[in-house]
């Protein structure tokens, strides 16, 4: 299993109040994390399976389409395994109903509501080992001789920063 380097910052508790105490929190290390793309999945795809890349990028741009095309007419999408998409929008609030008009709508949002059967866990508190939807997290602490950073407990020492290999090739 591959871990998911994180890193300690430190931010007032009450945020914009400069008397409020100083907390800790926990957030993704920069640059350890890439973004995939219909072409990179259906590579993973592909290997996994006897489908042509060709096919399955057909197959996931139709997706896209289907879903965009289902969601423009206020309609919810379930994706079984991952969760539910869905649109709200932005609208600031007037004191006169009739100045309540489609013109006053500033944002669509795309929303998504997360599958309890996807939902991930960290690995150290999960109760089931190694099951599918567990994450396992390494801290990445400041090395104060190079001035960069590395994971206290690096997975792959030829590759000490955590980042995989590009997924695009």
């Amino acid at each position: 299993m591959m871990s998911v380097s994180v890193v300690r910052y430190m931010r007032k508790k009450r945020l914009g109040i400069a008397s409020s105490p100083n907390i800790y929190l926990l957030k993704q290390a920069a640059g350890t994390s890439k973004i995939y793309d219909l072409d990179a999945l259906a590579n993973d795809i592909e290997m996994a399976g006897s489908l042509s890349k060709e096919d399955i990028l057909h197959v996931m741009k139709s997706f896209v389409r289907s879903i965009r095309n289902v969601l423009k007419e206020g309609n919810k999408v379930r994706v079984d395994g991952l969760g539910i998409f869905y649109i709200t929008l932005t609208c600031p609030g007037v004191e006169v109903e009739k100045d309540c008009t489609i013109k006053n709508i500033s944002r669509v949002n795309l929303r998504f509501k997360v599958a309890s059967t996807l939902r991930l866990v960290n690995d150290l508190l999960a109760t089931t080992r190694s099951a599918p939807n567990n994450v396992e997290f390494v801290m990445k602490t400041e090395t104060a001789a190079t001035g960069g950073t590395t994971p206290t407990d690096p997975t792959d020492p030829t590759n000490p920063g955590g980042d995989e290999d590009d997924p695009n090739g």
